[in-house]
């Protein structure tokens, strides 16, 4: 069972995330509203999966979390945001992005794909609002689907 850490401000967000990953077979090790609460959590609890908002309660963001917890290995990371629009993420700060609103099918196929990418297994179909980041090199900034 693929452990998943939930960094999202918006409880009623997150608390849904959970039940939705819960009942699709994921083990959520925890959620998180800031930076510091969610690398906390990880250090603890070592998840294989990340769903990172990309702006935090703390102010903080989604990155710093990615950025923080490269020491700990290999760690897929979902960035479900709805900032999609104003941001320029790359493969630096994860492995894809969902943008909100989204649905439930939605989540579970995106996170599903994160697992997927460390062993280039991953195929089509995509959920609507999804992306793969792109290397830093070639990335231009993202537009919504």
């Amino acid at each position: 069972m693929l452990r998943v850490l939930i960094a999202e401000d918006d409880l009623m967000i997150a608390d849904l995330a959970e039940e939705v990953l819960v009942d699709a077979g994921y083990e959520v090790c925890g959620i998180a509203r800031t930076v510091a609460e969610a690398v906390a959590l990880a250090h603890k609890h070592k998840p294989d999966l990340a769903v990172l908002d990309f702006r935090l309660a703390d102010g903080g963001l989604g990155t710093e979390i990615a950025a923080q917890l490269l020491p700990l290995g290999k760690l897929g990371v979902l960035y479900a945001t709805g900032n999609t629009s104003q941001v320029v993420l790359t493969t630096a700060d994860g492995d894809a992005v969902l943008s909100k609103p989204y649905s439930s099918t939605d989540l579970v196929r995106a996170l599903k794909i994160v697992s997927e990418i460390a062993s280039g297994n991953t195929l089509p179909p995509f959920p609507n609002g999804f992306q793969m980041l792109r290397p830093a090199a070639t990335a231009p900034p993202m537009a919504t689907a």
